[in-house]
């Protein structure tokens, strides 16, 4: 990895959208009142002990550690431990709890997970030859992202998620199946991502290709953190330095190549707090927002977001589907004709992802279609732009869905987690010849109150998208009066449908796993 120190080569280190970002900030205009919509008013980093400890170069290593002690014990755990995948502290952490954790952060805070992942802070380490100390040189090729790659954004992790969790749905990984998987799965993890820290630069790993990053980049834009970005964006063009993006004394360049002074969502701020050590200036602080603010004020919203929540709904709305009774017979009619030797056939799974996916597409490509109004929209950076009908709808309605969605992968958890949170203390007492068998068999819900929680956490995301959609149809959709009204009511209708379908599927659905 290199520290880029010359302004060209400053803007070849970041991917294309926010190459373009940066150029068009360099445009006479009042950056300040350009992102007002966008701006947060309240700065945690105005807190002294929060300060004081935003300062610290050992913070993020702080919060990895406990949770590098957790993934090692589930590596050792799962090769090591028992074959009983339910008294297993691999199977019983990873699959019971960790996921509903990570849901968690995701909806409150947004990228937490990353400021604390195990995964990409082990391999960031050996990177940069150090646990937690600026330095001026890196282990590694320090490679630059290829751009083409760089320019599908968020992409290239969703289809990680996707594969990867074919595997797990292939070996029973999650069911839980054998603990050995588990490790498997997690080795398999960390040797991708030391794999990509050593070849590219910063962390290029978790920015495009960590599986889990397309989900909490997306979902993440319903939490309250916005992330860390320029107090006065106007300062910020004056800025001689860029400290943020080319590393300065005291921090690392921003490892996720995000500029804080074009920052409009929390999409792409990994909360590493390297931008805000490094800036000489005291103009970045840690700012909060409201629920949604992410989902509904950025201007530019972004296809690749758009397209990835796309996919995402697909995937879990095909879970569900491989819940329901007709899905099996359906599976193994497909190996049979095809010589495939188990479920799941990739016929049917990513058949019924992309199938499930254009659902939504379809109904906003007959919005576009039906309410068409030919225009030419203003984009920031005070240029136009011709936009298509189709990705205007696209885009507002996947953005406008996302709460949905958010709340769906959330619900989907909830069966492990209250049939068999409670594994975890059997398992942890297992190694040690200890008994709580009483907990084995324990629920902290069943069957009938976990459907109302799931129905419960899907009718707030719902609710959550339409008051989403509404939002975003006064802002978003280019329409033509006097249409404007019903394309509107028929652009929120689309949402609130698409809501009560993803709701109502989890009652035949029994709380199965």
């Amino acid at each position: 990895m290199t520290f880029v120190t010359d302004p060209k080569q400053k803007e070849q280190a970041t991917d294309p959208v926010a190459v373009a970002i940066h150029l068009r900030a360099k445009a006479p205009t009042d950056t300040a009142a350009h992102f007002a919509k966008t701006d947060p008013k309240i700065d945690l980093a105005k807190i002294p002990l929060v300060k004081k400890l935003l300062h610290k170069r050992w913070l993020q290593f702080g919060l990895i550690v406990p949770n590098q002690i957790i993934f090692w014990l589930v590596i050792f755990s799962g090769l090591a431990g028992t074959v009983s995948p339910g008294l297993n502290f691999a199977t019983a952490i990873t699959w019971y709890i960790w996921f509903c954790v990570v849901f968690v952060l995701m909806v409150v805070v947004g990228r937490a997970w990353c400021a604390m992942c195990p995964f990409g802070g082990f391999a960031e380490w050996i990177q940069r030859k150090t646990f937690f100390k600026r330095t001026q040189s890196a282990l590694g090729l320090g490679l630059k992202f290829p751009e083409r790659l760089a320019s599908y954004g968020l992409l290239t992790s969703v289809g990680a998620f996707v594969g990867l969790t074919y595997i797990e749905e292939f070996f029973n990984i999650a069911g839980p199946g054998a603990p050995h998987d588990t490790s498997f799965m997690v080795i398999g993890i960390v040797a991708s991502a030391l794999i990509v820290f050593l070849v590219f630069e910063r962390r290029t790993f978790c920015r495009y290709l960590c599986p889990l990053s397309s989900l909490i980049g997306t979902v993440g834009a319903m939490g309250s953190f916005a992330g860390f970005r320029t107090k006065d964006r106007n300062a910020y063009q004056e800025c001689s330095t860029k400290s943020c993006m080319r590393g300065g004394e005291d921090g690392f360049g921003c490892p996720w190549y995000t500029w804080p002074g074009s920052a409009d969502s929390n999409a792409y701020c990994g909360l590493c707090t390297e931008c805000y050590k490094a800036c000489p200036t005291d103009n970045i602080g840690l700012f909060v927002q409201k629920p949604l603010t992410s989902v509904i004020a950025p201007s530019r919203k972004r296809m690749d977001i758009a397209a990835t929540a796309a996919v995402l709904l697909g995937l879990v709305a095909f879970q569900q589907v491989n819940a329901m009774g007709f899905y099996a017979p359906l599976d193994n009619w497909l190996n049979a004709h095809t010589y495939f030797p188990q479920y799941p056939n990739p016929i049917d799974y990513f058949g019924l992802i992309a199938l499930l996916a254009a659902v939504p597409t379809l109904l906003f490509k007959l919005g576009s279609m039906v309410f068409s109004s030919g225009t030419i929209r203003k984009v920031p950076g005070n240029f136009m732009l011709r936009r298509s009908e189709f990705r205007n709808w696209f885009v507002a309605g996947m953005y406008a869905l996302v709460p949905a969605i958010g709340a769906d992968y959330f619900a989907r958890q909830l069966p492990k987690f209250f049939k068999h949170a409670t594994r975890i203390v059997p398992a942890v007492a297992h190694p040690f010849g200890a008994s709580a068998n009483g907990l084995y068999q324990y629920h902290i819900l069943q069957d009938p109150k976990i459907i109302a929680v799931q129905v419960g956490i899907m009718v707030l995301g719902t609710l959550g998208s339409v008051y989403a959609a509404r939002k975003i149809a006064k802002t978003d959709l280019v329409l033509a009066n006097p249409k404007s009204v019903l394309a509107r009511s028929y652009f929120i209708l689309v949402i609130l449908a698409m809501g009560i379908a993803m709701t109502l599927i989890y009652i035949p659905m029994q709380a199965a796993n």
